[in-house]
């Protein structure tokens, strides 16, 4: 199938961030035959001609929006993040028949709400490298979307269990040679790449949105295979890099093997 992936983030608090998520979702589509088109939408100047260019041009079979943020965490003076993603949603239910898949760590907080208030066709809770997988075949083959991993349908609700894969190795990280890496800036700017070497916290904080977003259970790449692929990314160029884990320290002993 043919996959238009949107990141509708366009927030620039601290500093901008790539989609590494939506990035390794769509190594993971590739890895599975389809044909994948990645739009960062964080330094678009006009967002409609954008999408405009990139359906037109494409013809996608279904969109894929990732969601990371619901607000901006200010306490003081909130700002609501959601309206600027439904009139992305919006202009491309305007440009393209295609369906809509709502995704990313946002969406995944409020699942069942975000989908009926941005108005999107379905949305997929948790880790999307294998249930968006399974959503294109299932919809390839037009088959019945039932059991699906985290996907929710408006006035449906959840059609299977949120499942997260146990082995973090099996799921693909992009390299600097994809093309989704396009989004880059240019080389005269300084760029931070986003790195996540495990997923989950194990310290259950009650305020804490991690488990719901990314389960319960540490799951690691190992400190070879992240080594590796940060490698290639000093030999192209990029040498600054943060890291995303929620906890870097836990465990100390994976750390300071990583170190």
């Amino acid at each position: 199938m043919k996959v238009l992936l949107l990141s509708a983030n366009t927030e620039k608090i601290n500093m901008p961030v790539l989609p590494l998520g939506l990035a390794c979702v769509a190594e993971a589509v590739r890895n599975a035959g389809h044909e994948v088109i990645l739009v960062d939408l964080m330094d678009q100047q006009n967002v409609r001609t954008v999408l405009k260019d990139a359906v037109h041009g494409f013809q996608p079979e279904i969109i894929g929006i990732s969601v990371r943020n619901i607000d901006d965490q200010c306490m003081e003076h909130p700002e609501f993040l959601l309206d600027p993603v439904k009139d992305i949603v919006g202009d491309c239910r305007s440009l393209s028949d295609a369906p809509i898949v709502l995704g990313g760590a946002g969406y995944s907080i409020f699942p069942e709400s975000a989908l009926a208030y941005l108005g999107a066709d379905m949305g997929i809770q948790g880790e999307g490298e294998i249930a968006f997988n399974a959503l294109l075949e299932r919809l390839d083959w037009k088959a019945d979307l039932s059991g699906i991993p985290g996907l929710y349908l408006p006035n449906k609700g959840i059609q299977g269990r949120v499942q997260f894969t146990k082995n973090l190795n099996e799921c693909p990280l992009p390299s600097p040679g994809d093309q989704y890496w396009a989004c880059l800036p240019s080389q005269n700017q300084e760029i931070w790449l986003p790195f996540q070497t495990r997923r989950v916290c194990p310290l259950n904080c009650s305020y804490c949105s991690t488990p719901t977003i990314e389960g319960k259970i540490l799951r690691k790449h190992s400190p070879a295979r992240v080594v590796d692929v940060m490698s290639r990314y000093a030999a192209a160029g990029i040498n600054r890099f943060f890291f995303v884990d929620n906890t870097f320290n836990l465990p100390s002993s994976y750390a300071k093997e990583l170190c």
